[in-house]
């Protein structure tokens, strides 16, 4: 690790400072430039190193090794938007040697994973490893908004049937619940308010709301709101929409200071009808993360995260009797995989015998790349009782974990692909 370390912490800070969040497309780069300037930084690096590139139309890249059946490590370079409440610059790749934490967006989700799992590739390389398998470090640039990076992909290339996504958690995934995305229209005709808007991405837990109404200064107390500019503003923290108990969504105390309790309590209280709905890969989570407010309708945007064992039409079915109009903006069926399969009980050796513990497979709320493929496994970064900054202000990379997650995925691939 340490003829590598330096290295992985200097690219990694120049790789946060592209803003590759979605951005208008421009000729030749469908998410924006600075999607785009950064998969060419990890492909030209991945060059220098002597590996086979290919740029998929700045869609998505890959850097391929070996010969043999494929198998995939998925990652991603687009983010979600820096959001509010940050003391580091979100993409100014700050190396912190007191902390030993390198701090920005996309640190942990999912430069940093990418970043590392690129340099194991060369450590095997350089330790004159011959690998059974092509191994692919695929590198997307639209899984935050919609996957059309791998769209891309399975129209021009040929994807592999089994992999790694090292974009969720360790000690390793089993399954990941079902996804969809939904837009609700609940009326709003004669309301007292205007200009209620609030959230970020659908993904993102809504950590900052506003609306031009009469302000009431012991109500907002009351909330822990405020009046600024002539708005009333809500506040809250940002978090993973597949956690929503993580972040603080600014919301709910709005719709109580307009008096939109029946709303509030609909989408908040009972989940549009879904509330309890669980099975062994845990309950089902719901957070409204998108709220605006056109003409005499107010649209809310739904991240709803449903057990893995549920059909899609389990979900729809309570929808479709809530009595408010609503329509499917994004759907992702579940991933389920037999716990005890070689894939998983390989990564979760690896994972064990790296850290020492005795650890299980476990299941996720989180919607990542394994899903693309016909037999894949999400593979950490974060582990179990740690601070979680993904999708919310102050994101960062800790030195140990940059280091614990080298050697991980370095022995996983010298295990899945020796």
């Amino acid at each position: 690790m340490a003829n590598y370390f330096n290295d992985i912490v200097k690219n990694l800070s120049q790789a946060i400072k592209y803003d590759s969040s979605q951005a208008p497309a421009k000729e030749g780069m469908p998410f924006g430039e600075g999607a785009a300037k950064c998969l060419d930084f990890y492909l030209s690096l991945a060059d220098f190193m002597g590996f086979e590139t290919k740029n998929y139309d700045n869609y998505i890249g890959e850097v391929c090794w070996g010969s043999g059946k494929d198998f995939a490590v998925l990652a991603h370079l687009d983010v979600v938007p820096a959001g509010s409440g940050w003391e580091h610059d979100p993409f100014g790749g700050e190396v912190d040697e007191a902390a030993k934490k390198i701090w920005g967006r996309g640190t942990m989700d999912d430069k940093g994973p990418a970043m590392i799992a690129l340099y194991a590739m060369k450590a095997l390389k350089d330790e004159g490893f011959k690998p059974s398998r092509r191994i692919k470090l695929i590198l997307g640039c639209n899984e935050e908004t919609g996957w059309a990076c791998i769209d891309h992909y399975n129209a021009v290339a040929k994807m592999p049937e089994e992999g790694i996504s090292p974009d969720a958690d360790f000690p390793v995934i089993y399954a990941e619940k079902g996804i969809l995305q939904t837009k609700f229209a609940f009326p709003a005709k004669g309301v007292a308010f205007s200009g209620l808007k609030g959230g970020n991405r659908p993904n993102m837990v809504c950590d900052y709301c506003e609306a031009t109404a009469t302000a009431d200064e012991a109500k907002l107390a009351a909330l822990g709101m405020s009046a600024e500019d002539g708005k009333v503003i809500s506040r809250g923290k940002s978090a993973h929409g597949s956690t929503p108990d993580k972040g603080i969504n600014a919301i709910a105390p709005m719709l109580a200071y307009l008096g939109l309790d029946d709303m509030k309590k609909a989408l908040f209280d009972e989940n549009m009808g879904l509330k309890g709905m669980a099975d062994s890969t845990g309950p089902l989570t719901f957070s409204p993360n998108l709220i605006e407010q056109d003409g005499d309708k107010i649209f809310v945007t739904c991240d709803i995260r449903y057990p893995a064992t549920y059909e899609k039409s389990a979900i729809t079915d309570v929808l479709d009797k809530c009595g408010i109009e609503y329509e499917v903006l994004h759907y992702q069926a579940p991933l389920f995989n037999d716990a005890q399969s070689p894939l998983i009980s390989t990564l979760l050796k690896v994972y064990n015998t790296v850290t020492g513990k005795n650890a299980s497979p476990i299941a996720i709320g989180g919607g990542t790349y394994a899903r693309a493929l016909k037999y894949g496994a999400a593979f950490g970064p974060e582990e179990d009782g740690e601070e979680s900054t993904i999708h919310q202000a102050n994101e960062y990379i800790t030195f140990e974990k940059i280091e614990k997650c080298f050697e991980i995925y370095k022995l996983a691939l010298r295990e899945l692909c020796g």
